[in-house]
């Protein structure tokens, strides 16, 4: 075993225009900025293995800006394989829009959105409507303006970190925060729903649970000073998602207030665990939060007051969560780290699972086209991002029905490394808890940081029961993959890691 080498890199990937926010079904435009945009990239080598691991503070990280940055590594002379950065998102709903559609879209050359699907349905006479002067506004930048910033700032991030390698050593940690919560309402006629009310007598439980354990690993450099933490944490960056500026949500206040406590040049890796089914807000002591949130699954009338957290969804709430963050991860330091590992293990193993795509049938098919029919039918006249809300079930059953027609399984790049006594993990979707939990539990490994949304962005991956239960998160047009590629992807997942363990 040879001595580790850690590089560590951050640059700054917020567009300094206006922008289109990603997240919501509603048009939502910028008008200023929270705190900027950040990613943030360490590079490990030993073993003649490597790594270069980035978070962004972005929704997602569709495969085709893999491809991209793979392209300008290609045939580099730094010694860096491009197959061994791993990227992933925190899964922010205040970040820009910007192109990039999902891997099995790209293979099986179905390209479009929901709205370019609904285009295809209208009348005589209709046509779609922004609401907002998105496509041709100069103060307002564009999806392909945001995406070369997201690039060039992603790739510098990365050659930057790999070239900074010097002798390093880490130590991981645990520690607990309560940010993370279900956000899937269960009903007593066997249903749920994402964002679901619970003061009603149906109620009947959350569907699924939550994880308030946070992953760390603090990471030195060769004077064994404190360099950089990773922060594993099992909920998307989503408590003020609705708002109209440009922010890292939560994870923007931790950074600030972990930065205060250990000194302004600290690198913060962040990651979103299996957290598909999660978010920050408690539906149980529901607080309705002061902002326009904007949003019909959302509204609640007359609810109770509650004593409890600050709504979530509010600058408020927000702080309240990172502040959480943050002082988990101050006091894991301060209780005392275990010894140093710097002389160690180090296996990066990249795995392209088959995993089945779940898919629609004949009659599926037939009801949503009828379904769309009718809808424009007794809504005559233009049609905008509210429409397409409304009709999305219903247009990704279509969307489905095309790709299920050319392909049967979803090329799934998933990493597994082996880091001295953690391993890590990733997989391209929003994961629901449940399968992070099952993989957290059966590993071999001292402690599991897994990563979603990573190198990819492939919607939703369900329960068998959330699939049963219904509602968006689980619906065929939420995602590509269904439960039964769900426990596919725990089984061979495991495998992987528990091999790299098996030895001890």
């Amino acid at each position: 075993m040879s001595k580790l080498l850690i590089g560590w890199a951050e640059t700054d990937i917020t567009p300094s225009k206006k922008v289109s926010l990603a997240g919501q079904f509603a048009e939502r435009i910028s008008e200023y900025v929270e705190k900027p945009l950040m990613a943030t990239a360490m590079a490990v080598e030993a073993d003649g293995d490597q790594m270069v691991m980035v978070t962004t503070d972005l929704a997602k990280v569709p495969y085709l800006m893999m491809l991209d940055i793979r392209a300008r590594r290609e045939g580099n002379d730094l010694g860096l394989d491009p197959m061994k950065v791993i990227i992933s998102a925190i899964h922010t709903h205040t970040g820009p829009v910007f192109p990039g559609g999902q891997r099995s879209a790209m293979q099986a050359n179905v390209i479009g959105s929901f709205r370019e699907t609904l285009e295809q349905y209208l009348q005589p006479g209709q046509k779609y409507v922004e609401k907002v002067n998105v496509s041709n506004n100069p103060e307002i930048a564009t999806s392909d303006e945001c995406y070369q910033i997201i690039l060039d700032g992603v790739t510098e991030a990365i050659l930057t970190a790999w070239k900074n390698r010097k002798p390093g050593s880490f130590s991981n940690a645990f520690n607990r925060a309560a940010v993370g919560m279900c956000r899937r309402a269960g009903y007593s006629d066997d249903t749920a729903q994402m964002w679901g009310d619970t003061n009603t007598a149906v109620f009947t439980e959350l569907e699924g649970g939550n994880d308030s354990g946070i992953e760390l690993l603090y990471v030195f450099d060769e004077k064994k000073e404190l360099n950089g933490i990773i922060i594993n944490l099992a909920c998307p960056a989503q408590c003020v998602q609705h708002r109209l500026f440009v922010s890292p949500d939560f994870w923007g206040e931790a950074k600030m207030l972990i930065r205060k406590h250990f000194g302004k040049d600290i690198f913060l890796l962040t990651q979103c665990s299996a957290a598909g089914d999660q978010c920050p807000v408690d539906l149980v002591r529901w607080v309705q939060p002061y902002s326009d949130i904007n949003d019909p699954n959302c509204l609640r009338n007359n609810p109770p007051k509650r004593k409890a957290d600050p709504s979530m969804f509010d600058l408020e709430g927000m702080r309240k969560a990172g502040k959480r963050v943050a002082n988990a991860v101050i006091e894991a330091y301060e209780e005392g780290l275990d010894n140093l590992q710097e002389d160690v293990p180090f296996v990066h193993h990249v795995h392209n699972m088959q995993l089945p795509l779940r898919r629609a049938t004949l009659t599926d098919l037939h009801k949503a086209q009828q379904n769309i029919k009718d809808y424009l039918r007794d809504h005559p006249g233009d049609v905008d991002y509210n429409d397409v809300a409304y009709l999305q079930v219903n247009l990704g059953v279509i969307r489905r029905f095309e790709l299920q027609e050319k392909m049967e399984t979803l090329d799934t790049e998933v990493h597994v490394v082996r880091l001295g006594s953690v391993a890590f993990a990733t997989n391209p979707f929003e994961l629901f808890l449940d399968y992070g939990n099952q993989i957290k539990a059966r590993a071999l490994c001292e402690q599991t940081f897994l990563i979603q949304l990573c190198n990819g962005s492939e919607g939703y991956l369900p329960t068998e029961k959330a699939e049963r239960h219904g509602h968006y998160s689980a619906f065929i047009a939420s995602g590509q993959v269904g439960h039964v590629g769900g426990e596919q992807l725990v089984r061979q997942t495991l495998k992987d890691i528990n091999t790299l363990f098996a030895n001890g």
